[in-house]
């Protein structure tokens, strides 16, 4: 048996994620407690009480996400056999960065905190948009994007899967893709609730400013490789990895790729690590054949330990 570990992104948070792992698990008690040391707050308290909308501030979502991602991670890896190679769909990379020994958990959550700020920060509110296509081939979303964007930001930001193409861009080029869409096939064409329109050109201002934040660590060779959102290739050496970073902000997420990828490396399990069921179910759709396992509660760590023989 071959694992995988896939960690969430932003989109997956709730009030009281992480809550079950910190009360039962030592281990995840560790990662809080060194999360909310590394920022100078309770980052802990927000995650299991809130306030819902505070928590959904972008540049408090991605620390909380990373913290609970890597806390489901801490109590998993010390159960389980270490993995074959890793991936985050996006802020996800970051936790999977910390998973394998690769960035300091209290410099990752202190750049993703940063991180979350820029991208915010980035476009004026109400500027730019996002919206998920589906049951569309990711080549049609594409040309209709580039049909339809006239000089305009619009472009393919998450390719999740075979049935869902999230684009990204200028809000009014965003909805008036909408109808050319359904019109070339797709089922629908559900706007998102986001702060920024992640993962296109507009990001690209960020780009320098995140690069002063990420400069202030060093990153370490990984255990396990990382399979990164830009290439969809695994890599292992630290000295290309924060432009790896940087480039990810502004390009898509090429996520079947990413596990299509896993898949040709050898897995043959995965592990959802953190909130929520969103990449259970994208990959379901990518490998359906491949069994996978998600870890948020001690329910689901039960559940999953017993899936793979642990």
């Amino acid at each position: 048996m071959k694992l995988g570990f896939v960690f969430p992104g932003q989109g997956c948070q709730w009030v009281g994620m992480g809550k079950d792992l910190f009360t039962q698990f030592p281990e995840a008690r560790a990662v809080f407690d060194a999360a909310d040391d590394a920022l100078g707050e309770k980052l802990s308290q927000l995650c299991f009480e809130g306030p819902e909308e505070t928590l959904k501030l972008t540049a408090n979502t991605q620390p909380a996400v990373l913290a609970a991602s890597v806390a489901a991670w801490a109590v998993f890896a010390k159960r389980a056999p270490a993995p074959l190679c890793a991936a985050g769909h996006s802020l996800g990379e970051y936790s999977a960065l910390v998973a394998t020994g690769s960035l300091p958990l209290g410099a990752a959550v202190l750049a993703v905190r940063d991180r979350g700020r820029l991208m915010q920060e980035a476009v004026p509110q109400g500027a730019g948009a996002m919206a998920a296509v589906l049951g569309l081939p990711a080549d049609r979303v594409e040309r209709v994007c580039a049909r339809i964007a006239q000089g305009r930001v619009l472009s393919p930001a998450n390719y999740n899967s075979p049935e869902q193409t999230v684009i990204a861009g200028h809000a009014d080029a965003v909805q008036s893709a909408s109808q050319p869409m359904q019109e070339a096939g797709a089922k629908r064409v559900i706007p998102l609730q986001v702060s920024a329109p992640f993962h296109c050109a507009l990001m690209d201002p960020v780009k320098p400013l995140l690069q002063e934040v990420l400069q202030r660590t060093a990153f370490a060779p990984p255990r396990s490789p990382v399979v990164t959102n830009v290439e969809a290739r695994p890599n292992a050496d630290p000295a290309r990895t924060l432009s790896l970073l940087l480039d990810q902000v502004s390009r898509p997420v090429r996520w079947v790729e990413c596990v299509e990828e896993m898949r040709r490396q050898g897995v043959t399990h995965f592990v959802e690590l953190g909130p929520g069921r969103v990449l259970r179910g994208l990959i379901k759709q990518i490998s359906k054949d491949t069994p996978i396992f998600g870890v948020e509660d001690a329910q689901s760590l039960e559940k999953a330990l017993a899936g793979i023989g642990g």
